[in-house]
């Protein structure tokens, strides 16, 4: 162990990407296999489960193979991180009974509109939102009787993966706790969510607590991979854990901001709170806590205008054109304002059937102006729940660290630092989250001393440029923030109508 390696998955709502690490942060390998994305119907999102430990097996079998026999001898670990929220229901031989709910699945809101409630938000920490697992497992229960009662396991994907390496059902107390069914401030089951989830205690993984060795991984699976010594497995972390721990966002003033198809942003700190302005996860350092932004509508948008409204030469690829041009709009888009709500909303509103609006066109408008409002309209939301996060955690944060393929374009990442008025890192690493995971299973190492995750991140991270907010452009956005936050009440009748109107047509 004095030269250590460790393997480390990230399986996501499109990929699975295993890369081999070493102790100073470094990525020696990578592989990646893709998962099919399933939509069968409006808002619908699924997975095969099946894919879940098919492109694990394959993409970790790529990245040893670029390896010397000397450096597969070095590898000692291995850890987690997955996309949150994703569930399946398994049989006790460990076959899917249904293709796994993803996080981004929108068949629940009619759920979200009954059961969610104060309570539930201040006893799992998670306002009512399309995420959480809860409000979808209770559509399995009432839409798909039987379902869930058959059920051996009903686990995340965290879970699942680890069953298919150690023949174990167990998951990270950082990962079980996005399913919504916790007790926040236990980290453990909470009986009234499961029980408006229809499951029970016995069908939920075992529990370990991120950097906690889970048990080895089996022989028969080490050696496929040509490796013939003992590799245990570390409990991991969700995605956006992950993320905060691989770029040691790890202090109560550092905040991570992944620029991804969401956006989502987040710090830790060691005491439970909870807020409208955003949601309270169990934290990839143990017993911690992690305060989370979210925007569904992140990239996506971005990637959605370039498709639907850009270049059709270059579909959604960057368009260095428009990047310019929209740079030369000034700050505000001359008062073309965008309620980024095209995936609903969580962070601040968390409404289900919400939905985007651009308002203020005149005739002085044109694509780069509504393209730089989209990108605006994210950082001044961004900006608002951080306002939130810091009046509720007491907490003032003083840098973020960045991450995500947004971070490539620095007319988004300046806008970004100008709207929320900190600065801004970029991170180094692309598979931030997988570095997460690799953090807490080098720490089991003691290469860095002793096993402590916020410690050997800080060791592992890599960092690049520093952005800086212009104190002008913050007090801008101020303004723009204060106009853009009376859209959403406005429209909120409006919307709700919309969504009747839905219901009676879907097609």
């Amino acid at each position: 162990m004095n030269d250590p390696l460790v393997i480390a998955i990230d399986t996501s709502t499109t990929s699975t990407k295993a890369i081999i690490v070493d102790a100073s942060g470094t990525v020696l390998a990578q592989g990646k296999e893709e998962i099919t994305l399933k939509n069968p119907q409006t808002s619908f999102y699924e997975h095969d489960p099946l894919q879940w430990w098919s492109t694990t097996n394959n993409a970790i079998s790529q990245a040893l193979s670029v390896l010397s026999p000397a450096q597969r001898d070095r590898i000692v670990a291995m850890g987690v991180t997955h996309q949150r929220e994703t569930f399946a229901p398994f049989d006790r031989d460990g076959n899917p009974l249904r293709d796994g709910i993803l996080w981004m699945d929108g068949r629940a809101a009619d759920q979200i509109l009954r059961y969610g409630s104060p309570e539930i938000h201040a006893l799992s920490g998670k306002p009512a939102d399309i995420t959480p697992a809860l409000y979808k497992m209770a559509w399995v229960k009432e839409n798909q009787p039987g379902t869930l009662e058959k059920a051996y396991k009903v686990v995340d994907v965290h879970g699942y993966v680890v069953y298919k390496l150690t023949g174990q059902w167990v998951s990270s107390v950082a990962c079980a706790d996005s399913l919504g069914l916790f007790d926040i401030a236990k980290q453990d089951y909470d009986p009234k969510l499961l029980d408006i989830a229809g499951v029970t205690r016995e069908q939920m993984s075992d529990l370990k607590k991120p950097g906690e060795i889970i048990g080895p991984i089996s022989r028969e699976i080490t050696r496929a991979w040509g490796l013939s010594q003992e590799i245990v497995l570390v409990a991991g972390m969700g995605d956006g854990q992950a993320a905060g721990v691989g770029a040691a966002a790890v202090d109560a003033d550092t905040m991570y901001l992944n620029l991804g198809t969401a956006v989502v942003a987040g710090v830790h700190g060691p005491n439970y709170a909870y807020g409208k302005a955003y949601r309270t996860l169990a934290a990839g350092i143990p017993d911690w806590y992690d305060f989370e932004l979210l925007l569904s509508s992140g990239a996506y948008l971005a990637t959605w205008f370039r498709e639907e409204l850009g270049d059709p030469r270059l579909g959604a690829r960057p368009d260095p054109k428009l990047e310019a041009d929209a740079s030369a709009v000034p700050a505000g888009c001359l008062g073309l304002i965008t309620m980024p709500y095209w995936n609903a909303v969580q962070t601040p509103h968390w409404d289900p059937i919400a939905r985007g609006a651009v308002v203020g066109w005149r005739g002085i408008h044109g694509r780069a102006h509504m393209y730089r409002s989209i990108l605006e309209a994210i950082g001044i939301e961004m900006r608002r729940g951080l306002e939130g996060l810091e009046g509720d955690t007491g907490n003032k944060i003083t840098q973020i660290r960045a991450m995500g393929g947004g971070t490539r374009s620095p007319l988004w990442r300046q806008i970004m630092t100008d709207a929320m008025g900190v600065p801004i890192t970029a991170c180094t690493e692309d598979e931030i989250s997988a570095l997460g995971a690799a953090v807490a299973a080098m720490s089991i190492t003691g290469v860095h001393g002793a096993p402590d995750i916020a410690t050997y991140a800080k060791a592992m991270a890599k960092f690049g440029d520093t952005t800086e907010p212009d104190e002008e452009k913050y007090e801008l956005y101020g303004e723009i923030a204060d106009i853009q936050g009376k859209i959403y009440p406005a429209l909120q009748g409006v919307t709700s109508e919309i969504h009747e109107f839905m219901q009676r047509h879907p097609d």
